[in-house]
């Protein structure tokens, strides 16, 4: 993947965050509760996963990028740390994720309902591409970090402390519904000039059979900003 600052965006990113794609959907499989959501007010965002479904061809890299593109901020790559978004009073602590021997994702830790995941293998949050964040709706404790994500409005502050000492700071721009079975992998996934987060969670209904949620809801946001811890 590279170190370097906007190493982000290509082909190889594409490729890693691919098969992240493929494996992320296990996640709830092997993780999520065998019960109804805790909370009947609100039951349609659980776990933290994208769709089990085969890897996306590579796609081809993205073309140049527009002055737009190129005047948005892009930061060096440096792990993150903390992920707060106001609205819906996230205030958690990140784990890296990586992919085991058969090239799942592992999914963080099913009993601690205050943790998200990033995947390792991708891009940094703030750096160039598409960063992927995983959460979990609900554990084996009752509801969890992402409970209520689906509920974030275009424009709302995510804000992701780096081990760098920097803050980048995300503007939602859209939060979107899509069945794990069809899921959207290239637009999710795939490259951009810029730098974009994903938060993605489990959402839908719950199926008792499957023991997991039908539906995936992501989030997207990119960079607006960044500033000293």
């Amino acid at each position: 993947m590279g170190d370097q600052s906007g190493g982000q965006g290509g082909m190889p990113a594409l490729l890693r965050v691919a098969m992240a794609a493929a494996a992320v959907g296990c996640l709830l499989i092997y993780n999520s509760v065998d019960a109804a959501p805790a909370q009947t007010a609100a039951p349609a965002a659980v776990g933290a996963s994208s769709p089990a479904a085969a890897a996306p061809a590579p796609a081809a890299a993205p073309a140049a990028p527009t002055p737009a593109a190129r005047a948005a901020p892009v930061l060096a790559r440096s792990a993150p740390t903390r992920l707060r978004i106001p609205q819906i009073g996230v205030n958690a602590p990140f784990t890296e994720l990586k992919l085991d021997a058969q090239g799942a994702l592992n999914a963080p830790a099913p009993d601690d309902k205050n943790l998200v995941g990033w995947y390792g293998g991708g891009p940094t949050p703030g750096e160039r591409g598409s960063a992927v964040v995983a959460g979990h709706v609900d554990t084996t404790k009752g509801p969890a970090v992402f409970l209520l994500l689906r509920l974030l409005l275009p424009g709302n502050p995510v804000e992701v402390t780096r081990a760098d000492g920097t803050v980048a700071v995300f503007t939602v721009d859209s939060v979107q519904t899509f069945p794990k079975d069809a899921f959207p992998d290239a637009k999710v996934y795939g490259p951009t000039d810029d730098a974009q987060l994903r938060l993605i969670t489990c959402g839908g209904t719950y199926d008792r059979k499957r023991k997991d949620y039908l539906d995936n809801v992501v989030v997207f946001a990119h960079l607006q900003s960044s500033r000293k811890a």
